[in-house]
């Protein structure tokens, strides 16, 4: 079936099975690998992008809930190379990457949370931001995300 959708500012038209994982045709039919395959049960958040502005784990929707509307992967985040997304010039400035597995969907869930909160306190982040990275490296990714809310409002004055 043919399902049409923008993704990162652009008309993608796929012929897939309906019920197929968003992930994976963002993955292997549109070839934007930062999305992340982690769990397969929207548990550990590494496959998190945007539909219409919400986060969600795309390995558990199906790529027909995304017909006709907008989706944003972390390619998709920047103006250009030479303007970062505040969260990616954070995540830069506070050195947050281990392995980086994780880290595209940790940054899709905090654009989305600083979007609704826009000066969160630690505690804040720490409830709502519910990825999981096994290699430890929430306290860079919490300083990364208050970094952002600062660059953010920076950017607004």
């Amino acid at each position: 079936m043919e399902i049409n959708f923008n993704i990162n500012g652009k008309t993608a038209k796929v012929d897939v099975d309906p019920a197929m994982p968003l992930l994976w045709v963002v993955r292997d039919e549109l070839n934007l690998k930062a999305t992340k395959f982690g769990c397969g049960a929207a548990l550990c958040g590494a496959c998190t992008l945007h539909i219409d502005g919400e986060a969600y784990r795309s390995c558990s929707i199906p790529v027909s809930f995304a017909a006709e509307k907008k989706v944003t992967t972390l390619e998709g985040l920047s103006e250009s190379e030479d303007k970062l997304h505040p969260i990616q010039q954070a995540w830069m400035e506070e050195n947050v990457p281990q392995c980086g597995y994780c880290q595209p969907g940790f940054m899709m869930a905090a654009v989305n949370f600083l979007e609704k909160n826009p000066n969160p306190t630690e505690e804040d982040i720490k409830t709502n931001i519910t990825n999981i990275c096994r290699c430890g490296t929430q306290p860079r990714i919490i300083k990364a995300i208050k970094r952002a809310a600062q660059l953010s409002q920076t950017a607004t004055l």
